[in-house]
């Protein structure tokens, strides 16, 4: 065994000392960049339905049991979380769960409220307009645009004005082009 020299041994035990600190360092950085990936879309945001049926599960994987089935293609659904390929969503009612993203549109679309009462689908984009149609609670159409605090919107045939506090599907201050 060989004795090494004290200078020797300070400078070996600081040379591991910064190798331990960047080392933490280096996981840190890593653990941040992992946390907020590169091109990665804004959390949370709104979706929609791909398909006429949909398994929400209670977990980010097909080993998590069903909690429920979807009927309803372009149903709007809001994103809150992602996990790989799985995304948790909310619907209108509250309900929260996990669903692939190959089930899932950018298709912007909006429901209106099933708790609230009939809403007035509006020709321009001001309460005084004429009623072009309307709308009855739980009513799904597709947003086609938004400024304000009123979005042009379809309905089946029927294209106008909704309040976006009317409906489900978008923020209060997303600008939808």
């Amino acid at each position: 065994m060989t004795r090494r020299a004290s200078g020797q041994r300070d400078f070996m035990q600081k040379a591991n000392k910064a190798l331990f600190l960047l080392s933490c360092f280096l996981v840190l950085q890593g653990a941040s960049f992992a946390a907020q990936p590169a091109g990665k879309l804004p959390l949370p945001r709104f979706a929609s339905l791909r398909s006429g049926e949909v398994n929400m599960r209670r977990g980010p994987g097909t080993q998590y049991p069903l909690d429920w089935v979807y009927v309803r293609k372009d149903l709007p659904v809001e994103i809150t979380s992602e996990f790989e390929t799985w995304r948790q969503i909310r619907d209108v009612e509250g309900t929260q769960g996990w669903v692939h993203q190959s089930m899932l549109s950018g298709k912007r679309c909006a429901m209106t409220y099933p708790t609230r009462g009939i809403v007035s689908l509006k020709d321009s984009a001001d309460a005084q307009g004429n009623t072009l149609a309307l709308l009855e609670p739980g009513a799904q159409g597709k947003i086609l645009t938004c400024k304000g605090a009123w979005c042009k919107v379809q309905f089946e045939r029927h294209k106008g004005w909704l309040k976006r506090q009317d409906m489900w599907g978008v923020y209060g201050s997303e600008l939808i082009k």
